[in-house]
Protein backbone atom coordinates (compact mmCIF):
# COMPACT_ATOMS: atom_id res chain seq x y z
CA UNK A 1 0.00 0.00 0.00
CA UNK A 2 1.35 3.54 -0.47
CA UNK A 3 1.43 5.32 2.72
CA UNK A 4 0.87 9.47 1.82
CA UNK A 5 -0.94 10.44 5.35
CA UNK A 6 1.18 12.56 7.78
CA UNK A 7 2.73 10.81 10.22
CA UNK A 8 2.70 10.07 13.56
CA UNK A 9 5.62 10.75 15.54
CA UNK A 10 6.17 6.97 16.92
CA UNK A 11 4.11 4.53 18.53
CA UNK A 12 3.20 4.84 22.47
CA UNK A 13 5.55 3.25 24.57
CA UNK A 14 6.32 2.96 28.52
CA UNK A 15 5.91 6.55 29.97
CA UNK A 16 4.27 8.51 27.18
CA UNK A 17 1.44 10.61 28.56
CA UNK A 18 -1.84 10.19 27.53
CA UNK A 19 -4.18 13.19 28.08
CA UNK A 20 -7.81 12.30 28.83
CA UNK A 21 -10.55 13.65 27.64
CA UNK A 22 -14.34 14.52 27.95
CA UNK A 23 -16.21 16.05 24.39
CA UNK A 24 -19.13 14.59 25.60
CA UNK A 25 -20.70 12.94 28.38
CA UNK A 26 -19.65 12.28 31.67
CA UNK A 27 -19.10 8.61 33.39
CA UNK A 28 -19.37 7.44 36.87
CA UNK A 29 -16.51 8.53 38.86
CA UNK A 30 -15.41 4.99 39.44
CA UNK A 31 -15.36 4.18 35.46
CA UNK A 32 -13.07 6.93 35.24
CA UNK A 33 -10.52 5.50 37.72
CA UNK A 34 -10.54 2.09 35.96
CA UNK A 35 -10.25 3.46 32.77
CA UNK A 36 -7.11 5.73 33.99
CA UNK A 37 -5.62 2.68 35.81
CA UNK A 38 -6.00 0.59 32.56
CA UNK A 39 -3.63 3.18 30.83
CA UNK A 40 -1.15 3.26 34.27
CA UNK A 41 -1.16 -0.72 33.43
CA UNK A 42 0.24 -0.43 30.03
CA UNK A 43 2.77 1.74 31.29
CA UNK A 44 1.07 4.88 30.17
CA UNK A 45 1.09 8.39 32.32
CA UNK A 46 -2.56 9.31 32.08
CA UNK A 47 -3.20 12.94 32.51
CA UNK A 48 -6.68 13.60 33.58
CA UNK A 49 -7.89 17.53 34.15
CA UNK A 50 -8.61 18.33 38.05
CA UNK A 51 -11.90 20.06 36.14
CA UNK A 52 -12.62 17.40 33.77
CA UNK A 53 -16.13 17.11 35.16
CA UNK A 54 -18.39 20.08 35.98
CA UNK A 55 -21.59 21.94 35.73
CA UNK A 56 -23.55 21.57 32.13
CA UNK A 57 -27.30 20.88 31.34
CA UNK A 58 -26.48 18.34 28.73
CA UNK A 59 -22.17 17.17 28.80
CA UNK A 60 -20.04 16.15 31.03
CA UNK A 61 -18.89 20.32 31.27
CA UNK A 62 -19.41 23.63 29.81
CA UNK A 63 -18.58 24.01 26.37
CA UNK A 64 -15.72 27.11 27.57
CA UNK A 65 -14.46 23.98 29.70
CA UNK A 66 -14.37 21.27 27.18
CA UNK A 67 -13.08 23.10 24.34
CA UNK A 68 -10.25 24.56 26.57
CA UNK A 69 -9.07 21.04 27.82
CA UNK A 70 -9.43 19.23 24.09
CA UNK A 71 -7.64 22.37 22.68
CA UNK A 72 -4.65 22.03 25.15
CA UNK A 73 -4.45 17.95 24.95
CA UNK A 74 -4.50 18.47 21.15
CA UNK A 75 -1.94 20.94 21.20
CA UNK A 76 0.60 19.92 23.91
CA UNK A 77 4.09 19.29 23.55
CA UNK A 78 4.39 16.49 25.91
CA UNK A 79 1.89 14.02 24.93
CA UNK A 80 1.73 11.32 22.53
CA UNK A 81 -2.42 10.50 22.68
CA UNK A 82 -5.47 12.05 23.25
CA UNK A 83 -8.10 10.08 24.96
CA UNK A 84 -11.97 10.02 25.00
CA UNK A 85 -13.31 8.75 28.10
CA UNK A 86 -16.83 8.72 26.92
CA UNK A 87 -19.04 9.54 23.91
CA UNK A 88 -22.66 10.57 24.02
CA UNK A 89 -23.24 14.01 23.13
CA UNK A 90 -21.18 17.19 23.06
CA UNK A 91 -18.54 17.65 20.92
CA UNK A 92 -20.82 19.19 18.19
CA UNK A 93 -20.95 22.07 20.42
CA UNK A 94 -17.37 22.96 20.52
CA UNK A 95 -16.10 21.76 17.21
CA UNK A 96 -16.20 25.50 15.52
CA UNK A 97 -13.99 26.54 18.29
CA UNK A 98 -11.53 23.49 17.22
CA UNK A 99 -11.90 24.17 13.81
CA UNK A 100 -10.90 27.93 14.00
CA UNK A 101 -7.01 26.69 15.25
CA UNK A 102 -4.31 26.80 13.16
CA UNK A 103 -3.68 22.79 13.47
CA UNK A 104 -0.81 22.10 15.00
CA UNK A 105 2.48 21.04 12.93
CA UNK A 106 2.88 17.72 14.20
CA UNK A 107 0.05 15.03 14.50
CA UNK A 108 -0.93 13.09 17.63
CA UNK A 109 -3.20 9.98 18.19
CA UNK A 110 -7.07 10.69 18.95
CA UNK A 111 -8.57 7.69 20.09
CA UNK A 112 -12.36 7.50 20.82
CA UNK A 113 -15.70 6.71 18.44
CA UNK A 114 -19.71 7.93 18.82
CA UNK A 115 -19.83 11.27 19.66
CA UNK A 116 -16.16 11.18 18.85
CA UNK A 117 -16.75 10.87 15.39
CA UNK A 118 -17.08 15.00 14.89
CA UNK A 119 -13.43 15.00 16.32
CA UNK A 120 -12.46 12.27 13.75
CA UNK A 121 -14.06 14.23 10.87
CA UNK A 122 -12.32 17.45 11.72
CA UNK A 123 -8.87 15.95 12.26
CA UNK A 124 -8.81 13.59 9.08
CA UNK A 125 -11.03 15.64 6.29
CA UNK A 126 -9.95 19.17 7.54
CA UNK A 127 -6.09 18.92 9.36
CA UNK A 128 -5.38 15.50 7.28
CA UNK A 129 -4.41 13.84 10.80
CA UNK A 130 -5.02 10.02 10.62
CA UNK A 131 -6.83 9.05 14.11
CA UNK A 132 -8.16 6.04 15.43
CA UNK A 133 -12.02 5.03 16.00
CA UNK A 134 -11.20 2.94 18.93
CA UNK A 135 -12.57 1.54 22.56
CA UNK A 136 -13.55 4.24 25.01
CA UNK A 137 -11.64 4.55 28.54
CA UNK A 138 -14.63 3.86 30.53
CA UNK A 139 -14.77 0.49 28.78
CA UNK A 140 -11.39 -0.02 28.55
CA UNK A 141 -11.31 -0.25 32.51
CA UNK A 142 -14.53 -2.78 32.66
CA UNK A 143 -12.92 -6.75 32.58
CA UNK A 144 -15.92 -7.66 29.69
CA UNK A 145 -13.58 -6.65 26.90
CA UNK A 146 -12.45 -9.51 25.15
CA UNK A 147 -8.95 -10.33 25.19
CA UNK A 148 -8.07 -11.27 21.55
CA UNK A 149 -9.27 -7.44 21.19
CA UNK A 150 -7.03 -6.11 24.23
CA UNK A 151 -4.04 -7.42 22.37
CA UNK A 152 -4.90 -6.08 18.80
CA UNK A 153 -4.97 -2.85 20.31
CA UNK A 154 -1.97 -2.90 22.64
CA UNK A 155 -0.33 -3.72 18.80
CA UNK A 156 -1.54 -1.11 17.68
CA UNK A 157 -0.77 1.95 19.89
CA UNK A 158 2.97 0.01 20.69
CA UNK A 159 3.98 -0.44 17.01
CA UNK A 160 3.98 -4.03 17.35
CA UNK A 161 1.15 -4.64 14.23
CA UNK A 162 1.10 -2.51 10.75
CA UNK A 163 -2.49 -2.97 9.69
CA UNK A 164 -5.35 -4.77 11.30
CA UNK A 165 -7.93 -7.34 8.50
CA UNK A 166 -10.94 -7.74 8.76
CA UNK A 167 -11.49 -10.74 7.09
CA UNK A 168 -14.82 -12.75 6.12
CA UNK A 169 -16.84 -9.27 5.03
CA UNK A 170 -20.47 -9.92 3.83
CA UNK A 171 -21.09 -8.14 0.03
CA UNK A 172 -24.44 -6.67 0.06
CA UNK A 173 -24.68 -5.41 -3.58
CA UNK A 174 -23.38 -6.83 -7.10
CA UNK A 175 -20.50 -4.37 -7.38
CA UNK A 176 -19.32 -5.70 -3.50
CA UNK A 177 -19.68 -9.07 -4.62
CA UNK A 178 -17.40 -8.92 -7.96
CA UNK A 179 -13.44 -9.58 -7.73
CA UNK A 180 -11.77 -6.36 -7.41
CA UNK A 181 -8.71 -4.70 -5.13
CA UNK A 182 -9.83 -0.88 -3.85
CA UNK A 183 -7.33 1.20 -2.37
CA UNK A 184 -7.92 4.26 0.01
CA UNK A 185 -8.11 5.70 3.24
CA UNK A 186 -10.97 5.21 5.79
CA UNK A 187 -13.36 7.73 7.35
CA UNK A 188 -16.79 7.97 8.48
CA UNK A 189 -17.90 6.64 12.34
CA UNK A 190 -21.34 6.93 14.19
CA UNK A 191 -24.06 7.61 11.15
CA UNK A 192 -25.97 9.70 13.42
CA UNK A 193 -23.35 12.22 14.04
CA UNK A 194 -22.21 12.12 10.55
CA UNK A 195 -25.90 13.43 9.70
CA UNK A 196 -25.62 16.17 11.97
CA UNK A 197 -22.57 17.79 10.43
CA UNK A 198 -24.55 17.94 6.89
CA UNK A 199 -24.96 21.77 6.31
CA UNK A 200 -22.22 22.70 8.43
CA UNK A 201 -18.70 24.20 7.55
CA UNK A 202 -17.17 20.64 8.44
CA UNK A 203 -19.49 18.89 5.56
CA UNK A 204 -16.99 17.52 2.89
CA UNK A 205 -17.70 14.70 0.19
CA UNK A 206 -14.74 12.69 0.96
CA UNK A 207 -12.81 10.08 -1.55
CA UNK A 208 -11.69 6.16 -0.51
CA UNK A 209 -14.16 4.18 1.97
CA UNK A 210 -16.31 5.43 4.44
CA UNK A 211 -17.25 3.29 7.26
CA UNK A 212 -20.47 3.85 9.10
CA UNK A 213 -22.10 1.77 12.60
CA UNK A 214 -24.71 2.93 15.05
CA UNK A 215 -26.62 1.92 17.73
CA UNK A 216 -30.64 1.79 19.03
CA UNK A 217 -31.75 3.52 15.87
CA UNK A 218 -34.97 1.91 13.98
CA UNK A 219 -34.61 0.77 10.69
CA UNK A 220 -36.94 3.61 9.15
CA UNK A 221 -34.22 6.61 11.03
CA UNK A 222 -31.36 4.13 9.27
CA UNK A 223 -32.82 4.64 6.02
CA UNK A 224 -33.69 8.44 6.31
CA UNK A 225 -29.89 8.98 7.79
CA UNK A 226 -28.26 7.24 4.61
CA UNK A 227 -30.53 9.01 2.17
CA UNK A 228 -29.61 11.83 3.38
CA UNK A 229 -25.96 11.60 3.32
CA UNK A 230 -27.21 10.09 -0.46
CA UNK A 231 -28.64 12.88 -1.36
CA UNK A 232 -26.29 15.45 0.30
CA UNK A 233 -23.61 14.44 -1.69
CA UNK A 234 -21.65 12.84 0.64
CA UNK A 235 -21.38 9.27 -0.96
CA UNK A 236 -20.58 10.87 -4.62
CA UNK A 237 -16.85 10.68 -4.80
CA UNK A 238 -16.51 7.71 -2.63
CA UNK A 239 -15.12 4.00 -3.96
CA UNK A 240 -17.26 2.04 -1.24
CA UNK A 241 -18.96 1.75 1.48
CA UNK A 242 -18.02 -0.47 4.67
CA UNK A 243 -20.73 -1.29 7.79
CA UNK A 244 -19.72 -1.95 11.17
CA UNK A 245 -21.91 -2.79 13.99
CA UNK A 246 -25.65 -1.98 13.85
CA UNK A 247 -26.57 -2.81 17.26
CA UNK A 248 -30.09 -2.25 19.18
CA UNK A 249 -33.03 -0.29 17.01
CA UNK A 250 -35.90 -2.72 18.04
CA UNK A 251 -38.91 -2.05 16.58
CA UNK A 252 -42.36 -1.50 18.41
CA UNK A 253 -43.54 -5.05 17.68
CA UNK A 254 -40.05 -6.66 18.66
CA UNK A 255 -38.54 -7.45 15.77
CA UNK A 256 -35.58 -5.78 13.98
CA UNK A 257 -35.87 -3.78 10.16
CA UNK A 258 -31.66 -2.62 10.39
CA UNK A 259 -30.25 -5.45 8.63
CA UNK A 260 -32.76 -5.47 5.71
CA UNK A 261 -33.30 -1.79 5.34
CA UNK A 262 -28.93 -1.65 5.01
CA UNK A 263 -29.36 -4.58 2.29
CA UNK A 264 -31.95 -2.53 0.15
CA UNK A 265 -30.31 0.26 0.48
CA UNK A 266 -26.94 -1.40 -0.94
CA UNK A 267 -28.73 -2.83 -3.59
CA UNK A 268 -29.47 0.62 -4.61
CA UNK A 269 -25.86 1.97 -4.84
CA UNK A 270 -23.30 1.72 -7.91
CA UNK A 271 -20.47 1.18 -5.70
CA UNK A 272 -19.81 -1.64 -3.02
CA UNK A 273 -21.42 -2.02 0.10
CA UNK A 274 -20.09 -4.66 2.29
CA UNK A 275 -20.70 -5.35 6.04
CA UNK A 276 -19.42 -7.30 8.95
CA UNK A 277 -17.00 -5.00 10.10
CA UNK A 278 -16.28 -6.07 14.17
CA UNK A 279 -16.51 -2.25 15.39
CA UNK A 280 -18.81 0.75 16.65
CA UNK A 281 -21.32 -0.13 19.81
CA UNK A 282 -21.26 -4.23 19.15
CA UNK A 283 -19.09 -6.37 21.50
CA UNK A 284 -16.49 -6.56 19.76
CA UNK A 285 -14.63 -3.18 19.35
CA UNK A 286 -11.84 -3.41 17.03
CA UNK A 287 -9.27 -1.02 16.33
CA UNK A 288 -10.25 1.41 12.85
CA UNK A 289 -7.39 3.72 11.70
CA UNK A 290 -8.78 6.68 10.10
CA UNK A 291 -7.36 8.28 7.29
CA UNK A 292 -4.54 5.51 6.72
CA UNK A 293 -4.09 3.90 3.38
CA UNK A 294 -6.31 0.55 3.25
CA UNK A 295 -7.02 -2.07 0.87
CA UNK A 296 -10.52 -3.55 0.41
CA UNK A 297 -10.81 -6.90 -1.70
CA UNK A 298 -13.89 -7.45 -2.96
CA UNK A 299 -15.78 -10.67 -4.06
CA UNK A 300 -16.95 -13.85 -2.32
CA UNK A 301 -13.76 -13.71 0.00
CA UNK A 302 -13.77 -10.20 1.08
CA UNK A 303 -11.41 -8.39 3.34
CA UNK A 304 -10.38 -4.88 4.18
CA UNK A 305 -6.72 -4.69 5.57
CA UNK A 306 -6.31 -0.94 7.42
CA UNK A 307 -2.79 0.02 7.57
CA UNK A 308 -1.43 1.64 11.00
CA UNK A 309 -0.09 5.35 10.77
CA UNK A 310 3.29 6.23 9.34
CA UNK A 311 5.25 6.49 12.37
CA UNK A 312 8.22 8.50 12.48
CA UNK A 313 10.64 7.07 14.54
CA UNK A 314 12.52 8.96 17.25
CA UNK A 315 15.83 8.13 18.34
CA UNK A 316 16.09 6.21 21.74
CA UNK A 317 12.57 5.23 22.16
CA UNK A 318 11.31 1.56 21.90
CA UNK A 319 7.68 0.36 21.21
CA UNK A 320 6.67 -2.17 23.47
CA UNK A 321 4.43 -2.32 26.37
CA UNK A 322 4.55 -3.14 29.97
Amino acid sequence: MSRTTASLTAPLAPGDIVDVVAPGFRCPPENLAAGVEFLRRQGLVPRVPPDLFGDDLLCSNSDAKRFAQLRRALTARDSRAVWCVRGGYGAIRIIERLRALTPPRQPKLFIGYSDATTVHWLLNQHWKWPSLHGPLLDRLGTTTVPEAEREELYGVLFGNLTEVTFHDLEPLNAAARRRRVIEGPVCGGNLTVLQSLLGTPLQRRPRGLLFLEDVGERGYRIDRMLEQLLQAGVLRNLSALVLGAFTGGREADGGNLGPQTLERFAHGQSIPVLRGMQAGHGEYQRPVFLHTPARLTCGPSASLSISTPRFARTPGRKAGRT
